[in-house]
């Protein structure tokens, strides 16, 4: 924080000084390639898919379950 004898920033210098700095770390940022970011999208969407039907089967099982049990103790 700020001691009582610092003088405050400007919001408006603040802000471009800010802006300036996280353009100037963006420019080092190694980026991925297009061929990166496809494979690594087509395996999220693979996972999702997987853990989306695995849920889904785990969830038919346990409601044919409980309608058994309720179907057995009724």
């Amino acid at each position: 924080m700020f001691s009582p004898t610092q003088k405050k920033e400007n919001p408006i210098q603040w802000l471009w000084r800010y802006l300036r700095e996280s353009r100037e770390e963006l420019k080092k940022v190694t980026w991925p390639t297009q061929k990166e970011t496809t494979k690594y999208s087509l395996i999220v969407i693979g996972l999702c898919l997987a853990l989306a039907v695995f849920f889904g089967g785990l969830d038919w099982i346990l409601t044919q379950g409980l309608e058994w049990l309720i179907m057995v103790t009724t």
